[in-house]
């Protein structure tokens, strides 16, 4: 009896390695379509997706992959970030020390802090792209809202995390980069001194005092930046996404034209006949519940499984994005200045990159160009798929009455009107130089950037009237806004110099 358990002992031992693969892969190698769904259903990641997708879907001209090299960026950052956290020292008093060792002294330290430096940023990029993809192609229309206001909020903590992670460094770019974030933060004092309430009522230094823990840069403002950055981020983003992803599924899948199927044409030999094997079980779920999903009343006749056709679309993004990471980390160095120094600060102090449009609105107006403006752009993105309720071009390209035609107008009109009042404001002053005495309120309300906002508006309403259409009006506002932030950013990262006076080129800055 202990012989014949001991053989069997033996015999178990030797197929434990096949048990164990058999235990994590229960259904066998996905080669029918029955197996590539279980495929689907049984795994942790890969059920967030339908286990068919459609082949509009899969063109590369309907989304260029821009979810999943956003998806891959995060995830590259994310790991190259717990490295970097083996050797980071977040306190003003090593904080810098600790980067330089990551820099010269750490194997590979250099290499893996350029990775995530270059997958930050390119998560920032194609993030902004993707949200103008969805824009465009109409994907935020009935039955997607809310998802529409979830990718707002990706957005937001995205920008939150590579701004969050800007202090880190603690150098001279860095911390004045930071002091700056902290003033737009405090710029209702702005509106507050001037009605001279502040001592009352002063939000602006609370939203300070929340975001830094002190009055300056300092040990809190750091500590708090590394928790929100390592810890409390990267779990908010994590948890929005698998949200956004779990919507798309249930809403049907990517957005496409009604007549999708027609566009795409018959499909392909081997993808017929889409079902090969009769049902192992049956569900009689009828007249359990309200309401049906947005797959029921959909042919699957345009559909192919998603293993392995949208999973190997998926692999290709993501290598994409990681050997564009990998290339760029080669090429370039993050950046690293000197020890920050409270005493001596950089001019000129700029932003990170994608706040640069802000702060040349800023340099007009503190509160209109950090808080007003951004808080009109990001409620109207919000309204948006709750104010169009048309249905013509849902899931096409600049689809919906203009089309195409009204957003080639609105680039004109945008970056036209947002260079023209940039130049008027930089040649020849803003209010505050034509009447000094100008009372401040008026010099907060009335500044290039409320201009700018009016004058898009107003042109949206006009695209409203004139095309009868709520999605004409959205178009043209998006577009204009879009190229309005492309100038400003432009004009901040290579016009601005010392004191953030306009400069043609970097050698015109006056010598020290």
């Amino acid at each position: 009896m202990s012989d014949t358990a001991l053989r069997r002992l033996v015999h178990n031992l030797k197929g434990a390695p096949r048990l164990v693969k058999d235990s994590a892969f229960r259904g066998g190698a996905p080669s029918t379509d029955r197996t590539r769904s279980t495929f689907v259903f049984g795994n942790v990641f890969l059920h967030l997706h339908a286990v068919r997708t459609h082949l509009w879907s899969l063109r590369w001209s309907t989304t260029w992959g821009l979810g999943i090299a956003a998806m891959a960026a995060f995830l590259v950052t994310l790991a190259t970030g717990v490295l970097l956290m083996f050797y980071y020292k977040p306190h003003p008093l090593a904080a810098y020390d600790s980067i330089k060792d990551i820099h010269f002294v750490v194997p590979t330290g250099r290499f893996i802090r350029n990775i995530h430096r270059w997958a930050a940023n390119a998560m920032v990029v194609v993030v902004l792209l993707h949200m103008a993809r969805v824009f465009f192609t109409a994907a935020y229309r009935q039955r997607r809202e809310f998802n529409w206001l979830v990718g707002m909020a990706l957005l937001a903590t995205t920008l939150g995390l590579s701004f969050t992670g800007y202090l880190l460094p603690w150098d001279q770019l860095a911390y004045w980069a930071i002091t700056i974030g902290a003033n737009i933060a405090q710029s209702p004092r702005e509106v507050t001194d001037a009605l001279n309430i502040t001592d009352r009522f002063d939000p602006g230094g609370f939203q300070k005092l929340l975001l830094l823990g002190s009055d300056t840069v300092g040990e809190e403002a750091l500590i708090r930046f590394y928790v929100l950055h390592v810890m409390l981020l990267p779990l908010v983003l994590a948890a929005l996404a698998a949200v956004h992803f779990w919507r798309i599924r249930k809403d049907g899948g990517l957005a496409r034209p009604a007549d999708a199927d027609a566009r795409v044409g018959a499909p392909g030999i081997d993808s017929l006949p889409v079902f090969t094997d009769s049902p192992r079980k049956t569900y009689q779920l009828a007249a359990l519940v309200r309401g049906k999903t947005a797959a029921v009343g959909r042919s699957p006749e345009a559909t192919v499984p998603s293993m392995p056709h949208l999973f190997y679309a998926e692999l290709a993004v993501l290598m994409l994005t990681v050997a564009g990471c990998l290339a760029l980390g080669i090429l370039s160095d993050a950046p690293l200045k000197e020890l920050a120094n409270p005493g001596v600060p950089e001019n000129p102090a700029k932003a990170p990159w994608y706040f640069l449009g802000l702060q040349e609105l800023v340099s007009y107006s503190a509160f209109m160009g950090g808080i007003g403006i951004p808080a009109i752009v990001l409620l109207g993105l919000g309204l948006i798929p709750f104010l169009d309720r048309e249905t013509q071009g849902t899931g096409e390209w600049f689809g919906g009455p203009g089309g195409k035609k009204v957003v080639l107008q609105a680039a004109g009109v945008g970056l036209l009107s947002t260079l023209s009042i940039e130049a008027l404001a930089i040649r020849f002053g803003w209010i505050r130089e034509w009447f000094p005495h100008i009372p401040q309120l008026v010099v907060t309300f009335l500044n290039p950037g409320t201009v700018l906002t009016a004058v898009f508006a107003a042109y949206s309403m006009w695209l409203v009237r004139r095309h009868d259409s709520t999605r004409a009006g959205a178009l043209g506002l998006f577009t204009c806004f879009l190229c309005g932030f492309i100038v400003l950013t432009v004009i901040g990262s290579y016009f601005r110099g010392p004191n953030w006076a306009f400069y043609w080129s970097h050698a015109d800055w006056p010598a020290h």
